[in-house]
């Protein structure tokens, strides 16, 4: 049996190709903070590393720690994510934080695949086209979420009952979901963190859903929590383990199997 410190020096090593050494000037707080990401969360759950840090990829996104996001976007090339795999991550953010924090994450992707001579730009994966973007869109969201929205929004005053939907539509599952690279699974687990990471309690509870449907089941899920808490702190990720507690999966049988 390893102990922590030993777990964490094998974690980082296989992460950022180099062997930990203490902080000149914090050692105390660095020894924490490794040994419980490397040498505690590494090692919880039923995660491989390569989803691991796609997952620490999202979160650092979405929070804008891009220091940070730089080092795990190496560290997810370094454990076997190709490139367009941790591009997608990213891309997969904009609807839910933004384009502009989004361009910022691009930003640091394309800067780390520059001093990795990989090639830009990557290819394009999208499978939609104007004509089709909602249908194809609305394939994936129905599946899912049903018309939930379309009912939730049938008293917005005017066209806003058909413009907000459609846009959650058109938008999110249409531009988005819509794409290869990722399969609708990875795509719904990797929503889930980056809605936990905002503090969105009002989805959180719809996307809990959605990630089993999508096919993952409860212990990936809060795996996916565990591995999230370092970044996004304790209490966003606790709001969402408590509703994946409650989450009654005999309801949620998985359609897509990917």
């Amino acid at each position: 049996m390893m102990t922590r410190s030993e777990r964490a020096d094998r974690t980082y090593e296989q992460l950022f190709l180099a062997k930990r050494t203490a902080s000149p000037t914090d050692p105390e707080f660095m020894e924490i903070l490794q040994r419980n990401i490397f040498g505690d969360v590494f090692y919880t759950g039923n995660l491989h590393n390569k989803e691991r840090e796609l997952i620490t990829v999202v979160a650092l996104a979405t929070m804008q720690t891009l220091p940070q996001l730089k080092a795990h976007i190496g560290a997810a090339l370094n454990v076997g994510n190709s490139p367009l795999v941790i591009r997608e991550a990213i891309y997969q953010c904009a609807p839910f934080i933004g384009f502009p924090r989004t361009l910022n994450a691009i930003g640091v992707f394309n800067e780390v695949a520059k001093e990795r001579n990989i090639k830009l730009p990557l290819e394009n994966v999208g499978t939609t086209t104007e004509a089709d973007r909602h249908e194809k869109g609305m394939a994936v969201q129905k599946k899912l979420y049903g018309d939930e929205v379309k009912k939730a929004m049938a008293a917005l005053p005017g066209g806003y009952k058909d413009i907000v939907p459609d846009t959650l539509t058109d938008f999110c599952f249409g531009d988005f979901y819509t794409r290869d690279g990722l399969t609708v699974q990875q795509r719904e687990l990797l929503s889930l963190v980056v809605l936990t990471a905002l503090g969105a309690e009002k989805q959180l509870g719809a996307h809990v859903v959605g990630a089993l449907k999508a096919g993952n089941d409860k212990e990936t899920l809060l795996a996916a929590m565990v591995q999230a808490v370092p970044y996004t702190g304790l209490a966003n990720a606790m709001t969402t383990i408590n509703l994946i507690k409650e989450a009654d999966v005999d309801n949620y049988k998985p359609i897509y199997e990917e």
